[in-house]
């Protein structure tokens, strides 16, 4: 680990601190903080020239002043003589905006990575975007990862019988036989119409759910609104236990309402890429760490070692 720095903002420190320690380096000391105006303040205080740096910060809520820690600890290292830039961001925001759906709207998802280039990085580094395309919006290499090996030990472990996986729409789909496939489970779709960003409306489940354990996969739960439609219908269609599996908890607005009191859902497993607040906290959330994905990944790039082991899976 000769010439590698890791440092990290103020969005995910505990994510940061874990993936020192599975690499068993020290992470390198820096402040974030606020000037009385509110001002973002980026102090890195060791030397860092001709390191290789791997900027820890995922752009979740509250996003604008995650993503501006970001771009100026980007800068600050930039300025500080780093030989190369990394910008690990396990969850991507601004994602969703990543197409022109109606007239008059912003492609957010790209102006984003034209900041992130724009700073200074070299190299991306994140996981389970909203849509893979948004890899291309980059004119810097970025290596995705998944969270499926993470999701399917667990459920592996849980040993559930009769399971189903279900994918929540029809853009899911690729991902949801990923996981059938390494489950060595059946498949099924919730047929739903949009009725606005936030809201949806289960018309019909494609596929035989009736007496089966289900798992919904997903890559973001945010308000929870679509999945406790999703498991209403399932339950009106005969399933049997009800799971939920995403990679990136949100959880904004009534999510944490609404999982808590929704009857048939028994699980939500989702990953630390977002922290999960201690006001968040029920028993029916359960957290799984990316950080030994992320630390497995970091070593490789730092090594010029090949990381497509990593995210094979979900591409067969």
């Amino acid at each position: 680990m000769h010439k590698l720095s890791i440092l990290g903002g103020n969005s995910n420190p505990s994510l940061t601190s874990e993936i020192c320690q599975k690499l068993g380096i020290k992470q390198t000391e820096v402040f974030v903080g606020r000037f009385s105006e509110g001002e973002i303040r980026v102090h890195i205080k060791e030397n860092i020239r001709g390191q290789d740096v791997f900027i820890v910060q995922p752009t979740c809520p509250p996003v604008n002043e995650n993503l501006m820690e970001l771009l100026i600890m980007i800068d600050a290292v930039r300025r500080a003589s780093a030989d190369r830039i990394t910008a690990v961001i396990p969850y991507y925001g601004y994602a969703r905006q990543d197409r022109k759906d109606q007239p008059r709207v912003p492609i957010t998802a790209k102006l984003v990575a034209n900041l992130i280039v724009a700073a200074g990085a070299n190299r991306v580094l994140t996981m389970d975007l909203h849509a893979s395309q948004l890899q291309g919006f980059f004119d810097i290499p970025v290596d995705h990862l998944y969270a499926i090996n993470i999701l399917c030990e667990y459920f592996k472990d849980r040993q559930i019988g009769d399971l189903v996986i279900v994918s929540p729409d029809v853009g899911g789909i690729k991902m949801a036989r990923a996981y059938a496939k390494r489950l060595k489970a059946a498949l099924a779709i919730v047929d739903k119409r949009r009725m606005s960003p936030e809201k949806t409306e289960v018309m019909h489940i494609l596929g035989d759910v009736k007496g089966k354990n289900v798992v919904m996969v997903d890559d973001i739960i945010a308000t929870a609104g679509s999945l406790v439609e999703a498991v209403l219908a399932l339950k009106n269609f005969g399933a049997k236990g009800i799971y939920a599996a995403a990679s990136h908890g949100v959880l904004s607005g009534p999510a944490k309402e609404r999982i808590a009191n929704c009857e048939g859902l028994i699980e939500v497993v989702i990953t630390n890429s977002i922290p999960l607040k201690d006001e968040a906290q029920n028993p029916k959330i359960k957290q799984l760490s990316i950080a030994p994905l992320l630390a497995e990944a970091i070593a490789r790039t730092h090594n010029a070692e090949s990381i497509s082991s990593l995210f094979e899976e979900i591409r067969n």
